[in-house]
């Protein structure tokens, strides 16, 4: 069974930085995608970023293109989300996903690809 452990989040100022870790276990995680959504309040799900985890290519939503960067160490079994330049629109629930990937670089941006979910993780950006 996998699991997925978050930590890092916290209350940032607008235009700082905050890194987001997820620890993965259960399973080997080659054909695997481990991504990032958010959700504020009132607002539906959404597409952070995600990575192959065998392939090592990534995708991003296009909020966070050039300001969020996500990236994976195999040996640690780990996937991280580096934000950059917040801004007060990025608070947020976080929640780190893990699905299986569908072809060698595949990067699902849709949630209903994702199978396991963290407990997700508040990121609050004051203006």
């Amino acid at each position: 069974q996998v699991q997925l452990d978050e930590s890092g989040g916290g209350l940032v100022q607008a235009g700082g930085s905050q890194r987001l870790s997820c620890a993965a276990s259960g399973r080997t995680f080659n054909r695997y995608v481990l991504g990032w959504f958010r959700q504020a309040p009132g607002k539906e799900r959404e597409f952070v970023a995600a990575i192959n985890w065998s392939a090592g290519n990534t995708y991003y939503g296009d909020s966070v293109k050039g300001r969020f960067t996500v990236s994976r160490d195999i040996l640690k079994n780990a996937v991280y989300l580096q934000m950059n330049s917040l801004k007060p629109e990025d608070t947020a629930l976080y929640y780190c996903a893990a699905g299986r990937s569908r072809w060698y670089t595949d990067v699902p941006t849709n949630a209903g690809s994702y199978d396991d979910w963290a407990q997700g993780t508040q990121v609050t950006v004051s203006s």
